[in-house]
Protein backbone atom coordinates (compact mmCIF):
# COMPACT_ATOMS: atom_id res chain seq x y z
CA UNK A 1 0.00 0.00 0.00
CA UNK A 2 1.57 3.29 -0.98
CA UNK A 3 1.06 6.48 1.59
CA UNK A 4 0.27 9.65 -0.23
CA UNK A 5 1.88 12.72 0.65
CA UNK A 6 0.81 16.42 -0.29
CA UNK A 7 2.92 18.12 -2.61
CA UNK A 8 5.69 20.13 -1.77
CA UNK A 9 5.44 23.69 -1.63
CA UNK A 10 8.12 25.20 -4.16
CA UNK A 11 10.37 27.80 -2.49
CA UNK A 12 9.67 31.61 -3.58
CA UNK A 13 11.42 34.59 -2.57
CA UNK A 14 9.07 36.97 -0.87
CA UNK A 15 9.39 40.74 -2.56
CA UNK A 16 7.46 42.70 -0.44
CA UNK A 17 9.71 42.82 2.77
CA UNK A 18 12.92 43.65 0.15
CA UNK A 19 10.77 46.17 -1.55
CA UNK A 20 10.32 48.00 1.89
CA UNK A 21 13.68 47.64 3.01
CA UNK A 22 14.83 48.95 0.02
CA UNK A 23 12.11 52.20 0.39
CA UNK A 24 13.40 52.69 4.24
CA UNK A 25 17.07 52.77 2.65
CA UNK A 26 16.45 55.05 -0.42
CA UNK A 27 14.66 57.65 2.21
CA UNK A 28 17.27 57.30 5.03
CA UNK A 29 19.77 58.28 2.36
CA UNK A 30 17.93 61.01 1.11
CA UNK A 31 17.48 62.53 4.44
CA UNK A 32 21.10 61.93 5.03
CA UNK A 33 22.44 63.79 1.68
CA UNK A 34 20.23 66.46 2.32
CA UNK A 35 21.88 67.44 5.90
CA UNK A 36 25.55 66.91 4.50
CA UNK A 37 24.96 70.03 2.25
CA UNK A 38 27.50 72.92 2.29
CA UNK A 39 26.23 75.59 4.01
CA UNK A 40 28.66 78.98 2.95
CA UNK A 41 28.71 82.42 4.25
CA UNK A 42 28.31 83.71 7.40
CA UNK A 43 24.40 84.32 8.49
CA UNK A 44 22.52 87.13 7.85
CA UNK A 45 19.35 88.90 7.81
CA UNK A 46 18.30 88.74 3.55
CA UNK A 47 15.61 90.98 2.22
CA UNK A 48 12.75 89.50 0.92
CA UNK A 49 12.54 89.12 -2.99
CA UNK A 50 9.28 87.40 -5.12
CA UNK A 51 12.03 86.06 -7.50
CA UNK A 52 14.55 84.08 -4.24
CA UNK A 53 15.73 81.01 -6.11
CA UNK A 54 18.40 78.62 -4.31
CA UNK A 55 21.74 78.75 -4.10
CA UNK A 56 24.05 78.17 -6.81
CA UNK A 57 26.63 75.62 -7.23
CA UNK A 58 30.41 76.50 -7.50
CA UNK A 59 30.04 80.08 -6.10
CA UNK A 60 32.13 82.28 -3.71
CA UNK A 61 29.40 83.97 -1.34
CA UNK A 62 30.38 87.29 -0.31
CA UNK A 63 28.27 87.86 3.15
CA UNK A 64 28.00 91.30 5.00
CA UNK A 65 26.90 91.73 8.05
CA UNK A 66 24.89 94.27 9.46
CA UNK A 67 28.09 95.96 11.33
CA UNK A 68 29.56 95.88 7.70
CA UNK A 69 31.73 93.28 8.06
CA UNK A 70 32.76 91.71 5.15
CA UNK A 71 33.36 87.56 4.71
CA UNK A 72 34.47 85.63 1.88
CA UNK A 73 32.88 82.04 2.39
CA UNK A 74 33.03 82.76 6.42
CA UNK A 75 37.05 84.33 6.53
CA UNK A 76 36.56 88.12 7.13
CA UNK A 77 38.12 89.95 4.43
CA UNK A 78 38.72 94.02 4.48
CA UNK A 79 37.09 96.04 2.12
CA UNK A 80 40.25 97.11 0.67
CA UNK A 81 41.99 93.31 0.09
CA UNK A 82 38.84 92.07 -1.08
CA UNK A 83 39.55 92.61 -4.66
CA UNK A 84 43.09 90.91 -4.56
CA UNK A 85 40.93 87.88 -2.85
CA UNK A 86 38.84 87.38 -5.70
CA UNK A 87 41.26 88.16 -7.96
CA UNK A 88 42.87 84.86 -6.51
CA UNK A 89 39.60 82.55 -6.51
CA UNK A 90 39.34 83.02 -9.80
CA UNK A 91 42.96 82.42 -10.79
CA UNK A 92 42.04 79.16 -8.71
CA UNK A 93 38.40 78.59 -10.36
CA UNK A 94 37.09 78.90 -14.26
CA UNK A 95 34.62 82.07 -13.52
CA UNK A 96 33.16 81.25 -10.26
CA UNK A 97 29.70 82.74 -9.60
CA UNK A 98 29.84 85.58 -6.72
CA UNK A 99 26.42 85.72 -4.94
CA UNK A 100 26.74 88.32 -2.43
CA UNK A 101 24.55 88.03 1.07
CA UNK A 102 24.02 91.28 2.18
CA UNK A 103 22.05 92.14 5.78
CA UNK A 104 19.07 93.94 5.07
CA UNK A 105 20.15 96.74 7.52
CA UNK A 106 23.75 96.91 6.10
CA UNK A 107 24.27 100.53 4.66
CA UNK A 108 23.98 100.95 0.89
CA UNK A 109 27.64 102.59 0.31
CA UNK A 110 29.70 99.09 1.78
CA UNK A 111 27.41 97.19 -0.34
CA UNK A 112 28.22 99.27 -3.64
CA UNK A 113 31.89 99.15 -2.40
CA UNK A 114 31.78 95.00 -2.72
CA UNK A 115 30.32 95.28 -5.79
CA UNK A 116 33.01 97.47 -6.80
CA UNK A 117 35.49 94.83 -6.09
CA UNK A 118 33.85 92.48 -7.68
CA UNK A 119 33.92 94.48 -10.80
CA UNK A 120 37.54 95.14 -10.28
CA UNK A 121 38.86 91.16 -9.93
CA UNK A 122 36.91 90.88 -13.06
CA UNK A 123 34.34 88.17 -12.04
CA UNK A 124 30.96 88.76 -14.35
CA UNK A 125 28.59 86.07 -13.05
CA UNK A 126 27.04 88.00 -10.17
CA UNK A 127 23.96 87.38 -7.77
CA UNK A 128 22.36 88.78 -5.10
CA UNK A 129 20.82 86.74 -2.58
CA UNK A 130 17.66 86.97 -1.02
CA UNK A 131 14.77 85.55 0.72
CA UNK A 132 11.42 84.16 -0.67
CA UNK A 133 8.69 86.55 0.50
CA UNK A 134 5.94 85.27 3.16
CA UNK A 135 2.57 84.67 1.05
CA UNK A 136 -0.49 86.05 2.64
Amino acid sequence: MRILRPPRKKVRIEIIPMIDTMFFLLVFFMVATLSMTLQRGMPVNLPASAEAKADIPDTVTLSITSEGAVYVDKDAVPIDGLAARLRAVKARSTEPSVVVKADADVRHGIVISVLDAVKQAGLTKLAIATKPLQKS
